[in-house]
């Protein structure tokens, strides 16, 4: 079964997406992410899709979701990378990702999620 890897780094973990997304596949990252959120007591999740050209309603919402499920169990999420053409899709499809804090690069959303981290 084709896995999106995790990796951690201290206190956070970080998903770099650098394959084309299926629903079954952001199902089973969500499944493992929550996962080790829980196994690794992260306080942060780093999710890099600067990879991914095309995100449909149902990736949106997985991401929407994780980020609250990751709220949920006490980390912070933020997403980077996005590339201008996912951003107006989004918007276009009205999900506006409530609750994910987005950063234009991975280096900002490590800023980001230690300052988070430290409080």
């Amino acid at each position: 079964m084709e896995r999106i890897p995790i990796l951690r780094m201290g206190k956070l973990l970080l998903v770099t997406i650098q394959v084309d997304m299926h629903d079954r596949l952001a199902m089973t990252l969500q499944d493992d992410l929550t996962s080790r959120i829980v196994k690794d007591k992260a306080k942060g999740v780093l999710i890099d899709i600067s990879a991914l050209d095309i995100v449909d309603s149902f990736i949106g919402r997985m991401i929407s979701n994780t980020a609250s499920m990751a709220r949920i169990l006490d980390a912070k999420t933020v997403v980077v990378g996005m590339q201008p053409a996912v951003a107006i899709t989004l918007v276009e499809l009205g999900l506006a990702l409530d609750g994910v804090i987005t950063a234009l690069n991975v280096e900002r959303g490590i800023q980001m999620l230690e300052q988070h981290s430290d409080q």
